[in-house]
């Protein structure tokens, strides 16, 4: 195929044209091929049936849990299936598979409720069902804990601080306006501030610290409140490592089952009961990323790649974060290889495996294959992993596959439709993207924003000044209502949006793949000066 610019294309789509031939331009791929992928997508397109499988029949995809093992089989014999190359799984060092089988936490005193709760991950069952009085304690730092010694044995502890419900001030859902997506262009400068990345790492070592706390204090459980109203709640917890598994069972509790808790132990005894029936998997501690090609014509030009996370939490069915992403990517590898497109590199697609524990998969490709970053001396900061201990670490030592990544392509904010691309302070990338995703204006999608987007399986790569992207995508409800929840369910998905992210994905990907030149990288970063040299220490709390 003779790539063109967009306009001239429109003048000779009429001419016998053949994929993935030829050079291309930073103006992309040509009229007839994006008409073809178009086609494939919005006409043949299997997007919705792929994320309909992974939520309603495969569920909630912790890390190493049997749900997510099924996931890896699965998503393999679909790659497979759609003639795509080279499917396997690179494993990692994770920890311990951990799911959920059934839960109840009900208040019994002073009369009985039903409480919407659930077990926080990889905590530990309890032996049957266990009924304690309650005792708020809450408990933020180890400085809080000499408050409370003695005062909790037998005890259900809260450890929350009971907070008052806040007003809703923004809508639940939301798609973006012109005037909001111009707002997101904006750059923010570098920050680097090794206090607060401290303050951050005290923070997630408190967790261990907490849990040590209350088992040598001889409480019988613990339960915390749910950052958000309406009756959700997450489930998010650590100590997947071998080594780190917490001491006592854990459970959220709703925000409005938990002030109605606090408010009656303010004036009263409170029972509850938790039956928590959580099952750890230490058949294999290896985690799994999923991998496909669709092979390149140039061996020596490298590949671009599209990824997203295939775990999830478990509190949903993990439609939204991030089985949308995921079918996603999968639908653009099943219409580029419907398509048989030739590209020049090759292109790649990645489903990664412990995002949510701190983005491990694809830090993992990363350090396989791309750089090393120094671990931390301290081993309490390197057990919190490498986004929370090291992810600005100098200095970098690149790899030989360093320079063979000429572009990546992340899809992780819900099921929205695109609406652009974060350029992620990358700014001779900008302008290439922005003819790349010309042809797409009708489609909502015309946007490039110098801002820059983290806690997603692109940062890694970005960090090392590589040209990785995230998309900009309608928020729907994702922030106010689906994210890391019960509610994360295929009914808050919309395949209309999925469809269109798929087509531009698929459309992005060949651009990068076939243009004559790679994507302009940003500088390979090295030891930054602390930007506020005379900022004073924030107090602990």
């Amino acid at each position: 195929m003779v790539r063109v610019g967009w306009a001239a294309a429109l003048m000779a789509c009429g001419s016998a044209l053949v994929l993935g031939a030829g050079p291309a331009t930073a103006a992309g791929v040509d009229a007839e091929t994006i008409n073809r992928i178009a086609d494939q997508g919005f006409n043949h397109g299997q997007v919705a049936d792929t994320l309909e499988y992974l939520s309603d029949e495969i569920g909630g995809r912790m890390t190493n849990s049997p749900a997510m093992r099924k996931a890896e089989t699965w998503t393999q014999g679909q790659f497979k299936a759609w003639g795509l190359s080279n499917v396997r799984l690179e494993p990692f060092e994770f920890g311990r598979g951990w799911w959920i089988e059934a839960s109840s936490v009900r208040m019994t005193a002073p009369r009985p409720v039903m409480l919407r709760a659930i077990p926080v991950a990889w905590t530990p069952p309890t032996a049957g069902p266990v009924s304690a009085p309650v005792i708020v304690a809450p408990l933020r730092s180890a400085r809080d804990f000499a408050a409370w010694r003695g005062k909790l044995r037998g005890k259900i502890v809260l450890t929350s601080q009971p907070t008052a419900a806040k007003d809703d001030t923004k809508p639940a859902f939301e798609r973006l306006t012109d005037a909001e997506l111009a707002k997101l262009n904006s750059y923010r400068e570098p920050n680097f501030d090794p206090e607060a990345a401290a303050r951050n790492a005290e923070r997630r070592l408190f967790r261990g610290e907490l849990d040590e706390f209350l088992a040598a204090e001889g409480a019988v459980a613990w339960a915390s409140i749910s950052r958000s109203d309406d009756g959700t709640v997450h489930g998010e917890g650590s100590g997947y490592q071998v080594g780190q598994t917490p001491k006592l069972p854990g459970v959220e509790i709703a925000a409005e089952d938990y002030r109605r808790l606090a408010r009656l132990a303010k004036v009263g005894t409170v029972t509850l009961e938790i039956d928590s029936r959580v099952h750890f998997d230490d058949s294999n501690t290896k985690a799994n990323n999923v991998l496909a090609d669709i092979p390149g014509a140039d061996p020596k030009a490298g590949y671009v790649m599209a990824g997203a996370h295939l775990d999830s939490w478990v509190a949903g069915d993990g439609a939204t974060d991030n089985g949308a992403g995921s079918a996603v990517v999968m639908e653009a590898a099943r219409i580029l290889s419907a398509l048989h497109v030739k590209p020049k590199r090759t292109i790649r697609f990645a489903l990664w495996a412990g995002e949510e524990e701190g983005l491990l998969g694809s830090y993992a490709y990363v350090d396989q294959y791309l750089a090393h970053r120094p671990a931390p001396s301290d081993p309490k900061l390197a057990s919190l992993g490498p986004y929370f201990a090291s992810s600005d670490s100098y200095p970098i030592t690149t790899l030989p596959g360093f320079n063979e990544l000429q572009g990546y392509f992340n899809i992780d904010n819900g099921s929205g439709k695109i609406r652009g691309v974060y350029a992620e302070g990358n700014f001779a990338a900008a302008p290439v993207m922005k003819e790349w995703l010309a042809p797409f204006a009708s489609l909502g999608a015309n946007t490039v924003v110098a801002e820059p987007t983290g806690s997603t399986d692109h940062v890694f790569m970005v960090k090392l000044g590589l040209p990785a992207f995230q998309f900009i995508q309608d928020p729907l409800d994702y922030e106010s209502t689906t994210h890391h929840t019960n509610l994360d369910t295929f009914d808050h998905a919309r395949p209309d949006d999925l469809r269109q992210a798929a087509v531009i994905l698929a459309s992005l990907l060949l651009d990068a793949a076939d243009s004559e030149k790679p994507l302009p990288r940003n500088v390979l970063p090295t030891q930054p000066r602390v930007t506020d040299s005379f900022k004073y220490p924030e107090p602990r709390p």
